[in-house]
């Protein structure tokens, strides 16, 4: 819907999603369905109104984890997989059916598999209707892979355009411009890197912050940037961006520029999905990292 897995950038339905749900999931194990367990985190582990709403639905039994003081979900994917190898081991059902990508439940699929059951997983799908963000551990440990049909897409998620109310930037203060340096000329010798006085000078190290990894910098060395990883980076940047900046509150954008250089976590997860999924890497390298979240400031300053 929006060229990116930032989650406040669509506004879901969710009583047509999981109706959807239950009768993919019924098609591919032909059985009924027994409930569906809906995980999310909750500050404080109180639900919100939305979560309310959805714990109300027919067939559907809330889960929920809480949020750490970073920000993070703590115990969802814990009670995802205690979930599974319980009722695994209970013979409570043969097939279960995991609408999730997250390498972290490959362990927990292995261990429901040792009780019997098929663990079946459902991914939504992409604009090419190739499965998003399923971790390759994930789909080789599951009994199949099936996609979400995309008109269940777009008849419950709906993309936000909400204008956001940008607050006033700081001018700069006046500064006089420098005075003009002569230009150097620089030879083939001069750019192969001999010592010679027209040898282009690295970039300095910049420090690349993310709420993710910790308030502890990381420093980005200089480095050529392939052609390839530039352009991919560039279009994760500016499809990410534009979702957070369409969708974002006045609240929300404020905060963005206080806390730089960190980036809000939910931003930064869908940064590096995004690049992860478009250069089929489960792991991408450090230097990937910096360059991502570098050039999410330098298109953010471009916006402003």
């Amino acid at each position: 819907m929006t060229g990116t897995s930032l989650r406040n950038g669509v506004h879901i339905d969710y009583a047509p999603l999981i109706d959807a749900l239950v009768d993919k999931a019924e098609r591919v194990s032909g059985l009924d369905v027994l409930r569906v367990h809906w995980y999310d985190s909750a500050r404080d582990g109180v639900p919100d109104t939305q979560q309310q709403r959805i714990g109300g639905l027919p067939k559907v039994k809330l889960r929920l984890g809480r949020f750490g003081m970073d920000g993070q979900q703590k115990g969802v994917d814990l009670r995802i997989g205690l979930d599974l190898v319980t009722h695994a081991r209970n013979r409570a059902a043969d097939v279960f059916v995991l609408v999730s990508g997250d390498d972290d439940l490959t362990e927990a699929v292995e261990e429901a598999q040792g009780h019997g059951v098929q663990v079946i997983l459902l991914a939504v799908p992409s604009t090419e209707n190739k499965p998003h963000g399923i971790s390759p551990h994930l789909i080789r440990a599951a009994d199949g892979l099936d996609l979400l049909p995309p008109e269940t897409v777009d008849q419950s998620v709906t993309k936000v355009e909400m204008p956001p109310a940008t607050p006033p930037m700081p001018q700069p203060a006046a500064v006089a411009p420098p005075a003009r340096q002569p230009q150097v000329t620089a030879t083939p010798k001069d750019l192969a890197g001999r010592g010679q006085p027209g040898t282009p000078r690295p970039p300095s190290p910049m420090p690349v912050y993310s709420t993710t990894t910790g308030r502890q910098p990381y420093i980005a060395t200089a480095y050529e940037d392939p052609t390839e990883l530039a352009h991919q980076i560039d279009v994760v940047v500016a499809n990410v961006l534009t979702a957070f900046l369409t969708s974002a509150t006045a609240e929300a954008l404020t905060e963005l520029a206080a806390g730089r250089p960190s980036i809000p976590r939910d931003v930064d997860k869908a940064l590096l999905t995004d690049l992860s999924e478009r250069r089929d890497e489960l792991d991408l390298s450090e230097q990937a990292r910096h360059m991502l979240r570098a050039h999410f400031w330098k298109r953010y300053d471009e916006t402003r």
